[in-house]
């Protein structure tokens, strides 16, 4: 089967204290059309539509679920790891608004306080258990988030770093699952479909 996952289309930034409690941004009037971008760039020979409970990951895969006329499942594993955050900044501002952050992600490295095993151990429970639920050749479309991605294509590819690559606003990954177990990566970060609509980072 195939396997697509996308990255969230672009959301509001939060910038608060620990009192308001985790920061669930929706998304910006740009990212509204990112996400429409996708029904276009993916169709809708869709077995399977699933998202992070994030409203980031819901909101983006609002159009391609009105185009397909089906709700996405949502996965909670599919969480970012930055999910019980008080803050969230867009990746274009984090090296202005949180410096020691975006010297981590040039690094390849989640926060100090993330356990990246456990991490990678729930995202690849949730996507192993997405793909066995779409034997032959079917297609499956995730939505989710870059750690999400990240980390699941580190664990695949036996990378050291969790975040190595860099992942666009609702850019496209793609994997082909075999039921003979083998996963094999065959795009990364397509994004062709919202070129123009992109951020320069």
């Amino acid at each position: 089967m195939q396997l697509v996952l996308v990255r969230h289309a672009l959301p509001e930034r939060i910038h608060g204290s620990d009192e308001r409690g985790p920061a669930d941004p929706p998304l910006t009037e740009l990212g509204e059309r990112q996400a429409k971008r996708l029904v276009e760039a993916l169709g809708t020979d869709i077995a399977g539509l699933y998202c992070s409970p994030l409203a980031r990951a819901r909101g983006t895969a609002a159009p391609l679920a009105a185009a397909i006329g089906r709700e996405p499942e949502i996965v909670d594993d599919l969480s970012e790891y930055d999910r019980t955050s008080a803050k969230y900044v867009p990746v274009h501002e984090m090296a202005r608004l949180d410096p020691a952050a975006w010297e981590r992600m040039l690094a390849g490295l989640l926060p100090a306080d993330i356990d990246v095993s456990a991490f990678t151990g729930r995202v690849d429970a949730a996507l192993e258990a997405i793909v066995a639920a779409h034997p032959g050749r079917e297609t499956a479309v995730v939505v989710a988030h870059a750690g999400v991605i990240n980390v699941w294509l580190a664990h695949l590819l036996g990378l050291a770093r969790p975040l190595t690559f860099p992942l666009d606003y609702t850019g496209i990954t793609r994997v082909i699952a075999g039921r003979d177990g083998r996963r094999a990566v065959r795009t990364v970060n397509e994004i062709a479909h919202v070129a123009d609509l992109l951020l320069p980072a």
